[in-house]
């Protein structure tokens, strides 16, 4: 899911060299718009993703305080339950590693948007 959530990110160079006209077509596109919308729409696949990840975060962590609250009344004589607590937070360090990633994809993104449209269109605030 996140892979196909991070297409945005992964094809910004393809995407700011298919918004900024060349010279000779300048007069027949706009860039500073072309780059607005570009933002805004990195803007909001950042913030779909970074909501999709920590849901995902709050949820994995409910289990993992029901599995331990769980252990604690039946003792470590459950090995199915011992097993799942484990994998659900082996799920969680993931998910909150993810949450770093997302944060270094985030930031290269909008530096290299940056980079191009920076004559064209800044804007007010780059959430990062």
């Amino acid at each position: 899911m996140l892979r196909r959530m991070r297409q945005i990110d992964d094809k910004i160079i393809y995407m700011l060299n298919t918004t900024i006209p060349t010279e000779s077509f300048k007069g027949q596109m706009d860039p500073t718009t072309q780059c607005k919308d570009l933002f805004q729409q990195i803007e909001s696949e950042h913030k779909q993703r970074t909501q999709a990840i920590t849901r995902c975060v709050d949820i994995t962590k409910q289990k993992v305080i029901q599995l331990k609250d769980l252990r604690e009344k039946n003792g470590n004589e459950n090995p199915t339950l011992i097993k799942n607590l484990r994998n659900e937070q082996t799920k969680l360090r993931l998910l909150q590693s993810e949450l770093n990633i997302e944060e270094v994809v985030k930031k290269r993104t909008i530096q290299v948007y940056y980079e191009r449209c920076r004559g064209f269109y800044k804007p007010l605030r780059i959430s990062t």
